[in-house]
């Protein structure tokens, strides 16, 4: 901010603005400024452009409360804020739509884009053949050694490493501005702005464009349900407000309270809704992500989430919503719109027309949590099939590909909780009982029916819990190759690269054994069905080795093994169990399906399916 004494002078003459445009819109010559400040009986801009002129230009008031002007001396690369005079006070202000943030100052910085797209076309893959892969890009592509926080360059330097793994959607932590240097992103306070310590807009677009050209998607964090709460020029911004609280973009009542803050949008208020949805549309336009993913949907919808009883409904925040998500697909039918509710809520993904709020999927609660407490459970005796099974078949009925499934996310990994192989055993994260449970958690979530995600490093076995100062260790990579490797395979497996576990992509599961006494579990996956397409998941949940283990399977022939957690290529200390292929025959009496006998290795994870 700008703090240096400046004299008094004259009031630039106002020139009107020749578009309607909000915030700083660079023209052929000079720019025109716009802001909504309905309360403010002056509004003037100042910046590097006059010296930081005191009151600087003036702006005329439009009869929506906007005001406007043009000033023919500005340009690209300055500084600017607005002044606002009110009855009883002064305020230099940031424009709530500023492109960029000076770190330095707090300024915000006139930007135009005139970012080079380059002539590559791209479409993002269906959710059905999504492989998900979730990054905060300060701790992905930071320095172990330094602690230097990541930015949107080092995560291009990896790009390639992310496609080899089989990873075809990233999904970044919000990168919009935050204060100080490092955050997880979820207390922006400047939401039209990215992140300058990450790069700023034009590097952002650059990571897009070169995870295009890898085959790459990507889906940015945005978050509605507050503002801030921390250095938020949007508080009390033209003077107003009610009881102390935040003024115009805000509600001012008991509305306000969110788990962070006063700060809930009014998304009663018309401007403040047309400022959420064009943020919305700058993303998928401007800036060509290809979907984004609204954090805590719960509360924009109700007052207190899902949880609380004394919750209320906000009718307001799901009209929001819908208007969004309408205008998205207006933009692209394939951008994605993803809510993290976390109510299995079948109204968030029923589509506009019907109702519904209009996302495309929504993250699955009813997922990771029985699955995670399965595998967690420190006694094989204990281990719930049924939970498991429950996991595996999608809550909601109609599109299975409606949820986001995982065992591990950004949430899920701190708040008190850690990685799964620090809770599977704490005391020794990088063991073989942490390894093989990891494996069957990951092979749980890319063969079940659902989008599935891996939160980064999980590939790697990071363990401990999340924060936004401790960078990813690579180290681990030369470490748990094997590991990596094994997920590679499942994601390969999980897209029908190869062309013979089409059923990944299918609409259809059916958990056709449970076995609680023994601990095994078996799933059939399906598109259409029948050899190369047909996949059958096979799971041990004991450190047992079980011997001719006899299951009845889809069809008779021969099923090939393609996946076996087992083999000592994923890790040296592993079993080995080897395990190609498996004759199913005719059926015995009582049994309609052909039968299949096969070892099952301590704690397996099979996926098996016939040539065509």
């Amino acid at each position: 901010m700008q703090t240096a004494t400046m004299e008094k002078k004259p009031a630039s003459k106002p020139q009107p603005a020749a578009q309607p445009a909000m915030g700083a819109v660079v023209m052929e010559q000079g720019v025109d400024f716009r802001v909504w400040a309905p309360n403010a009986a002056k509004v003037h801009v100042t910046g590097d452009f006059n010296g930081w002129a005191d009151p600087g230009v003036r702006l005329e008031k439009e009869d929506n409360g906007n005001w406007s002007g043009h000033c023919a001396e500005a340009k690209v690369g300055d500084k600017y804020r607005f002044r606002l005079s009110w009855d009883g006070g002064e305020a230099l202000r940031v424009d709530p739509r500023a492109r960029m943030i000076d770190t330095a100052t707090g300024d915000g910085v006139i930007y135009q884009d005139t970012f080079d797209w380059g002539d590559l076309e791209f479409e993002a893959p269906p959710l059905n053949e999504v492989v998900l892969y979730e990054l905060h890009v300060g701790t992905f592509g930071g320095s172990g050694k330094t602690g230097r926080p990541g930015t949107f360059a080092d995560v291009i330097r990896r790009l390639p490493y992310l496609r080899d793994l089989g990873v075809n959607v990233i999904e970044l932590l919000p990168p919009t501005e935050f204060p100080g240097e490092t955050s997880w992103g979820y207390n922006p306070n400047h939401p039209f702005a990215v992140e300058m310590d990450y790069g700023g807009p034009d590097k952002l677009k650059e990571l897009i464009r070169e995870a295009h050209a890898h085959g790459i998607a990507v889906i940015l964090d945005i978050v509605y349900n507050h503002f801030g709460p921390d250095q938020l020029d949007l508080w009390q911004f033209d003077g107003w407000s009610q009881d102390g609280m935040g003024g115009i973009y805000f509600y001012n009542d008991w509305r306000a309270e969110t788990p962070w803050g006063q700060t809930r949008p009014d998304y009663g208020r018309h401007e403040v809704r047309q400022y959420l949805r064009d943020n919305a549309v700058m993303w998928a336009t401007e800036f060509r992500a290809d979907g984004l993913r609204l954090d805590a949907v719960s509360y924009i919808r109700r007052t207190k989430g899902i949880e609380n009883h004394e919750s209320v409904d906000l009718p307001e925040g799901w009209q929001l919503l819908q208007w969004i998500n309408k205008d998205l697909k207006l933009v692209s039918p394939r951008v994605y719109a993803i809510a993290e509710d976390l109510g299995c809520n079948a109204a968030l993904t029923s589509w506009v027309e019907e109702g519904g709020a209009g996302f495309d999927t929504q993250w699955d609660a009813a997922f990771v949590h029985p699955l995670r407490a399965v595998l967690e459970n420190p006694s094989d005796d204990h281990r719930d099939v049924g939970a498991i099974a429950s996991a595996v078949t999608p809550l909601l009925a109609g599109d299975a590909f409606r949820r986001v499934i995982y065992t591990e996310s950004h949430d899920e990994v701190a708040n008190g909780r850690q990685r799964l192989v620090s809770e599977i055993d704490g005391e020794n994260p990088s063991g073989i009982w942490a390894r093989r449970r990891a494996l069957q958690a990951a092979g749980v979530v890319l063969t079940s029916p659902g989008v599935p995600m891996i939160f980064q490093g999980q590939e790697i076995l990071e363990d401990g819990w999340f924060d936004d100062r401790t960078m990813m260790d690579w180290q681990k990579l030369r470490d748990f190759r094997g590991i990596q490797m094994a997920f590679r395979d499942l994601m390969r497996l999980r897209r029908n690269l190869d062309g013979f576990c089409r059923g990944l992509t299918g609409q259809n599961v059916d958990v056709f054994h449970r076995n609680q006494d023994a601990k095994v579990i078996a799933w059939h996956r399906w598109y259409d069905g029948g050899p190369g397409d047909s996949t059958v998941v096979v799971m041990n949940l004991t450190g047992k080795t079980y011997e001719g283990y006899e299951l009845s399977l889809p069809a008779g022939g021969a099923w090939r093994v393609r996946f076996n957690a087992d083999w000592e290529g994923y890790s040296g200390d592993f079993d080995n169990t080897l395990l190609t292929e498996i004759e199913a025959g005719e059926g015995a009496e009582g049994h309609p399906h052909p039968l299949g006998a096969l070892t099952l290795p301590p704690y397996a994870l099979l996926v098996l399916s016939q040539d065509q």
